[in-house]
C-alpha cells in the first residue's frame, strides 16, 4: 500500500500552465490514494467484530460442553436409580409371593385343624377342646365304674392327642402368621424405598430435560456465532483477495489453485484429519496457514519455534524478531510471506522469486470456492508487495 505525502514546499502566487497541470495530477492523486489505502486495509474493520464472536463461539462451546457432561452425569446417576428400583421392585415381588405363600400355607392349616375336629366327630372335639361333659356326667352316664375308667382313660387319651395335634398345628399356623407379617413389613419397606426411588428418579429427569434444554440452547447460540463468523470470515477473504488484486495489477497473481498433489510435503497425519482437530509439534492447529508455515521452516532447517497460543499469522513477524530472525520487506526463496490485516493475518511459504520480481507461493487455508477453508494451494507470478513483511529462517 502506498500513499503519496504532501509537499511542505511554499506554493507561489503565480503559475505556468504546465504547474497548474502537474499540481491537479498531484492532487489527483493525493484525493485517489486514500482510498486505495482504505480499501486496501478494509479487512481489518472486522477484526474486533470476528474476535468478538469467536470469543462468544468458544465461551458457549464450554458451556453447552460443560452441560453436557452434567447431563450424562445425571443420565448415569438416572440410569443407576433405576437399576436400584427394578432391584427392589424385583425384590418386591418375591415378598408378594412369599407372602401369598405363607397365606396358602395359614389356610392350609386352618384347613387341617377343621379336617382333625371332623376325624375326630365334631361332638367328641367339642367337648374335649371345649370341656362342655363333665366328670360327674361321664359317671353318670357309664355301666359301672370300669366303664368309667376306661371312658375317662380314653378320654384323657384322646384330649392329650387331639390337643397335641391342635397345638402343633396353632404353633405352625402362629409361626406362618409371623413371618407374614415379618414378610408385610418387607414389603412395606421395599413400597417405600421403590416410592423414594421413583421420586429421585424424577428428579434427575427433571434435571436431565432442563439441562438438554439449556445445552440446545447453547449450542443454537454457537451454530447463529458460526455463521456470523463465517459471513465476517468471507468479508475478510473477499478485503484480501482485494488486497492481491490491488497488488498485482488488477488481477495478477491469479487465484489460488491445488497445485502439488504432495500438499507441500505436508505430514499426511496432519493434512488427513479434519481441520482444527489436532495440534501440531509447534502448537498449532493442523491445516492453518501457520501449521503449514511452520512444518516448511521445519523442513527447510531442522527446527521451528514453538510458538503455541502466540501463533497468529500477523504475530509472527514480532515473535520472530523478538527470537533475533530477521525480517524485511524483500522476499527470499525459502522465506515467509505475512499480510497482517484480519484477526489472524495469512502466512505463506515464497517457493520462488521469480526473475521479473514476483514470487511463486504455497499456502494452506485460502479460501477456495468449491473447496472451502482448510485446503492446500499455490499462487503464481505474486507481486511481492502483496506481503506486508517477510521472515527470512
Amino acid at each position: 500500500m502506498y500513499m503519496k505525502n504532501r509537499s511542505t514546499t511554499p506554493v507561489r502566487r503565480l503559475f505556468s500552465a504546465t504547474k497548474i497541470v502537474a499540481l491537479l495530477i498531484a492532487v489527483s492523486a493525493f484525493v485517489i490514494a486514500p482510498f486505495v489505502s482504505q480499501h486496501m486495509a478494509s479487512a481489518e474493520v472486522y477484526d474486533a467484530e470476528i474476535k468478538a464472536l469467536e470469543q462468544d463461539i468458544s465461551q458457549y462451546a464450554k458451556d453447552a460442553e460443560k452441560l453436557s457432561k452434567k447431563r450424562q452425569t445425571y443420565e448415569t446417576q438416572l440410569a443407576k436409580l433405576t437399576n436400584e428400583r427394578d432391584q427392589i421392585q424385583a425384590k418386591l415381588n418375591l415378598s408378594v409371593a412369599k407372602a401369598k405363600k405363607l397365606q396358602a400355607e395359614i389356610k392350609g392349616n386352618e384347613d387341617k385343624i377343621t379336617l382333625n375336629k371332623k376325624v375326630l366327630g365334631e361332638t367328641i372335639a367339642d367337648s374335649y377342646v371345649n370341656s362342655d361333659i363333665s366328670p360327674l356326667e361321664m359317671l353318670a352316664s357309664s355301666k359301672n365304674i370300669a366303664e368309667y375308667v376306661d371312658k375317662q382313660a380314653h378320654q384323657e387319651q384322646v384330649q392329650k392327642k387331639l390337643q397335641e395335634t391342635i397345638d402343633k398345628i396353632d404353633r405352625l399356623k402362629k409361626e406362618l402368621e409371623k413371618q407374614k407379617k415379618d414378610v408385610e413389613n418387607v414389603i412395606a419397606d421395599q413400597n417405600s424405598q421403590k416410592s423414594q426411588l421413583v421420586q429421585k428418579e424424577n428428579e434427575k429427569k427433571n434435571l436431565i430435560s432442563q439441562t438438554r434444554g439449556k445445552e440446545s440452547a447453547f449450542q443454537d447460540l454457537v451454530r447463529k456465532n458460526e455463521r456470523q463468523k463465517s459471513v465476517l470470515e468471507q468479508k475478510q477473504q473477499e478485503a484480501i483477495a482485494a488486497r492481491y488484486a490491488a497488488n498485482n495489477g488488477g488481477g495478477g497473481g491469479g487465484s489460488a489453485v491445488a497445485g502439488s498433489s504432495s500438499r507441500g510435503g505436508y505430514p499426511s497425519n496432519l493434512a488427513n484429519a479434519p481441520q482444527d482437530s489436532l495440534v501440531d509439534p509447534w502448537g498449532m492447529y493442523n491445516r492453518e496457514c501457520v501449521s503449514y508455515t511452520a512444518w516448511k521452516v521445519y523442513q527447510k532447517n531442522g527446527y521451528m519455534p514453538y510458538w503455541g497460543g502466540r501463533g497468529n499469522a500477523n504475530q509472527w513477524p514480532s515473535s520472530a524478531r523478538a527470537a533475533g530472525i530477521a525480517t524485511g520487506t524483500t522476499p527470499r526463496a525459502g522465506s515467509t510471506g505475512v499480510i497482517s490485516a484480519g484477526t489472524y493475518g495469512h502466512i505463506v511459504w515464497v517457493e520462488k522469486v521469480n526473475s521479473d520480481g514476483t514470487i511463486n507461493i504455497s499456502q494452506y487455508n485460502e479460501y477456495i470456492p468449491g473447496l472451502g477453508w482448510g485446503q492446500y494451494s499455490e499462487r503464481y507470478n505474486v507481486s511481492p508487495s502483496t506481503y506486508d513483511t517477510y521472515i527470512y529462517w
